[in-house]
């Protein structure tokens, strides 16, 4: 079941979307029977892939390289060793780990659920899940290198992030009462799913240096393959959009006072691309979209995604899921339409 759901709903997700944006443009289907492949679509398509894969290339080799030398060397109880106990202390702490420990946001979920059955706050680590991979060294110094005319958008995602981060942290501190992990039967299915993914995310051997070290590499090069699917699959289809969506159709989605928020938003969450590359597929909207659906792209799709959706189900329960969405959706929203007032006019 798991493995179907995997499959069918990226492409409902994008046939949703598909449809949504044709009642939004007023386009019918007998206007997409016009539209025909040739050389100049061929060669635009095969360029912008190509840029985006080569762009992203480097800073997804660069953070699984981070993130195996955090599982294999760095152990839960050191993390929680560190973490505070004071509520405001244990937000903040949980919102700021990740320039300490750059994990991708696969391996997040079952290190966080880990250290939540060692004694860490459930609050603290799912603000880390959410904060994690977009405030961390790596991804900063992506975003530099998308946006380097537009620098406004690197500290607005930080900043951003940060805060809706923060106050999702408290809210959950102040009104989850329970414990959201999944009961351990539970967790058993939580772990088949995250082998379906390919990841190991488990901490290497305790012996020799040379068995850590071929466990870090093993991690990465199972990390490494497992993003790069998210990032081809994520430049073959902004690529499409722009070739196969005439510009007029996107400045109109564009100009559109918070529908172009929530576009970016949803693309965000079927591409489900990690986020030490997203920079770039943004950056390649620039010309289209403003600031604000861009900043919300960046924040809304790394803290909530598709696949990060079905692993947060696998290890929590779903209302607490639920709740943390739908907190990111209308925080990121918000924030980003007031960001874009207040930055980018």
């Amino acid at each position: 079941m798991n493995t179907f759901l995997l499959r069918i709903l990226p492409p409902l997700t994008l046939g949703c979307l598909g449809l949504v944006v044709m009642i939004f443009t007023g386009t019918q289907f007998s206007d997409l029977a016009a539209w025909r492949v040739d050389g100049a679509h061929v060669q635009s398509f095969k360029i912008m892939l190509l840029s985006l894969i080569l762009e992203a290339f480097p800073f997804i080799l660069l953070g699984v390289l981070f993130s195996s030398v955090i599982q294999v060397f760095v152990s839960d109880d050191m993390i929680r060793r560190f973490t505070p106990r004071h509520a405001v202390l244990g937000v903040l702490f949980g919102s700021l780990l990740g320039i300490l420990f750059p994990l991708c946001e696969c391996g997040m979920i079952p290190v966080v659920r880990r250290l939540i059955r060692k004694g860490m706050p459930a609050y603290i680590g799912i603000v880390f899940i959410l904060a994690g991979p977009i405030i961390n060294p790596v991804v900063y110094t992506a975003t530099f290198a998308a946006f380097r005319s537009r620098p406004e958008i690197v500290y607005t995602r930080m900043g951003l992030a940060f805060v809706v981060s923060v106050m999702i942290g408290l809210l959950l501190y102040r009104f989850m009462k329970n414990n959201p992990l999944r009961e351990p039967r539970a967790a058993v299915s939580a772990h088949a799913l995250h082998q379906a993914h390919s990841h190991d995310h488990a901490h290497g051997p305790s012996g020799k240096p040379g068995n850590r070290l071929r466990s870090m590499l093993s991690h990465a090069s199972d990390e490494f393959f497992e993003m790069g699917k998210y990032l081809i699959f994520g430049a073959i289809l902004t690529a499409l959009i722009h070739t196969g969506l005439s510009r007029e159709v996107l400045i109109g989605i564009g100009d559109h006072p918070w529908f172009a928020h929530v576009f970016m938003m949803g693309f965000a969450f079927i591409l489900s691309i990690c986020s030490t590359s997203d920079a770039f597929v943004a950056a390649s909207f620039a010309g289209t979209f403003g600031g604000g659906s861009l900043l919300a792209f960046l924040v809304f799709g790394p803290m909530i995604d598709l696949k990060t959706t079905l692993m947060l189900l696998s290890a929590f329960k779903t209302k607490i899921v639920l709740w943390v969405i739908a907190l990111c959706f209308v925080l990121v929203l918000a924030g980003s339409i007031v960001t874009e007032r207040l930055f980018f006019n």
